[in-house]
């Protein structure tokens, strides 16, 4: 469902803008560009809606676009918490006692479920961004410290449908930037092999 949205910036007064927002950090305010990553749920509707499109116009199958529709339909209702939440308590119960019949995950039931679901793509979005400019030869860094509220409301966006899940900095080193040494946690102490 790509639930983010990634906003590009790269003027040098926009940048300077949301430097400041990222509290000052220095990969911040000597990027050459920034990327604001997003969650956003409010996309859920009309990514299904583009899917659906594009699916017509690549030619699939009526009964494909179809089923597809319909698992779109069911998912929103899913995904769909009501006013206060109230939805999430009756969705909890039911599918509890579906799981006591089979084996199944737990969709997100809550808004800040919702977004924790969200984030997470979010987050694999950004890796990937990540992983493509170190490709292309530029250097990243992903920043969690920012003021989100502020930021929010300099891109215009809403916290009812939109959360910030990070920063990043895009650029290239400067020749004279010195690597500090980093420590790392042992490998036995973050992969099990069971």
């Amino acid at each position: 469902m790509q639930p983010y949205r990634l906003y590009w910036i790269e003027s040098p007064e926009r940048v300077k803008a949301v430097a400041e927002l990222c509290v000052g950090q220095k990969a911040a305010k000597t990027a050459s560009a920034l990327v604001v990553a997003v969650a956003d749920i409010g996309s859920l509707r009309s990514t299904a809606e583009l899917q659906a499109a594009w699916m017509r116009q690549a030619g699939f199958p009526a009964e494909k676009i179809h089923d597809y529709e319909r698992t779109a339909r069911i998912g929103r209702v899913l995904f769909m918490p009501g006013p206060l939440n109230l939805f999430a308590g009756f969705k909890w119960m039911l599918f509890r006692m579906l799981n006591v019949l089979k084996t199944m995950g737990m969709p997100p039931l809550t808004r800040r479920t919702i977004f924790k679901w969200a984030g997470k793509s979010t987050a694999l979005a950004c890796q990937n961004l990540m992983i493509a400019a170190e490709v292309l030869g530029l250097n990243t860094c992903p920043m969690e410290g920012f003021d989100g509220r502020r930021l929010l409301q300099y891109l215009g966006l809403s916290r009812k449908h939109h959360e910030i899940v990070m920063v990043i900095a895009i650029g290239k080193k400067s020749a004279d930037y010195v690597e500090q040494p980093q420590w790392r946690r042992p490998l036995e102490t973050t992969v099990t092999v069971l």
